[in-house]
């Protein structure tokens, strides 16, 4: 299986992360704006290639013949919800440049849990499931 759009895309994800941890750095009542639509951006980029790994990846593994690698796509596959629910929500909460500059300890607290639960995830798929799905 052709897994190089979803390391294309973890990259520009994990940039992205980057990105939104110097702008918090830099001051985030400073980059309210700037902050905001990043975590637009980024949270579009994550939709897509959630969409692609719930409509591409996760039922090909699935269908693999390897009970290991299935297994492994479903619990991922599971994993992620509860993920992209934190995401969403953080999404929704943060998006707003007022809000981010209301509360700029609020956004870091949250963007600490999530953002690295996130990259966490990110840096998990790329270690143990892409691998796997390269392999079928």
């Amino acid at each position: 299986m052709d897994i190089q759009r979803y390391h294309h895309d973890h990259a520009r994800i994990l940039e992205q992360i980057d990105a939104l941890r110097a702008l918090a750095r830099a001051g985030v009542r400073e980059n309210a704006e700037k902050i905001g639509q990043l975590i637009t951006c980024t949270a579009s980029h994550i939709k897509f290639h959630l969409a692609a790994e719930d409509q591409v990846l996760y039922p090909t593994l699935a269908r693999c013949g390897k009970a290991d690698v299935a297994a492994m796509s479903e619990r991922y596959r599971i994993e992620m919800q509860g993920l992209a629910e934190a995401f969403a929500g953080f999404v929704r909460q943060w998006r707003v440049p007022a809000r981010l500059a209301a509360d700029p300890e609020g956004f870091r607290r949250d963007a600490n849990t999530v953002l690295r639960a996130l990259f966490e995830r990110l840096q998990r798929e790329n270690a143990e499931l892409y691998p796997a799905a390269g392999r079928v």
